[in-house]
């Protein structure tokens, strides 16, 4: 079934610790929209440009220089400028979709939250990087953090931030909560620690209330 009354682009993000889910669910996500015959971009951060890419590798790999935790911000919102003017906006701009593994909400997640950065330096660079674009829909993966990690764990090696302490994720997933709660109208919080179906149950009916919107 398709929806050609919907002529302007939307902007969907998932968010979530790691291990919950992330990549299996944006696969879902994608196969619902294009299903419904919606033009659809699906993206990540930091990275979605080759710049920005090269910057996801320089903020994922271990190294035994320690890394500057204001150097790790400014280079997240630098590979987040370039993503939002080579991919994010014209996608917009032509009324399709995007659809992001990740945006702001990890930062204030993982450098608000795990690093403990000034909440109020990040907003300050999120609206000097993307002035008033906001995402229309954050869906955020909920798990338990000890679970999520040793889901994890079965992957491949872990990188920098994988490698970060159980009290450093019981941080991040509070912020995440704490950013749900504060704007319930653009986040929706999913429990990723039930079956894959209900999971994307869940997912299904958010979606079907925006395209309905």
């Amino acid at each position: 079934m398709s929806y050609p009354f919907m002529q302007s682009g939307k902007f969907l993000t998932m968010e979530g610790t790691e291990g919950v889910g992330k990549s299996t669910n944006l696969a879902f996500v994608r196969a619902w929209l294009e299903a419904r015959g919606i033009e659809l971009i699906v993206t990540r951060e930091p990275g979605g440009t080759p710049l920005a890419e090269e910057i996801r590798n320089l903020l994922l790999a271990k190294r035994t220089e320690p890394v500057d935790e204001t150097a790790e911000l400014l280079l997240v919102f630098a590979a987040r400028a370039q993503h939002l003017a080579q991919v994010i906006k014209p996608a917009l701009a032509r009324g399709a979709w995007v659809l992001s593994d990740r945006f702001t909400d990890a930062t204030y997640a993982y450098q608000g939250g795990g690093r403990g950065l000034s909440l109020a330096i990040i907003e300050q660079l999120e609206n000097l990087v993307q002035q008033q674009l906001r995402p229309d829909l954050t869906l955020v993966l909920d798990i338990d953090v000890q679970k999520g990690l040793e889901r994890a764990s079965q992957r491949a090696e872990l990188d920098r931030f994988e490698s970060e302490s159980l009290a450093f994720f019981e941080r991040v997933r509070a912020a995440y909560h704490s950013r749900a709660a504060m704007a319930p109208e653009r986040y929706t919080l999913i429990d990723a620690g039930q079956s894959l179906e209900r999971v994307q149950q869940d997912i299904a009916a958010r979606l079907e209330q925006l395209i309905q919107a």
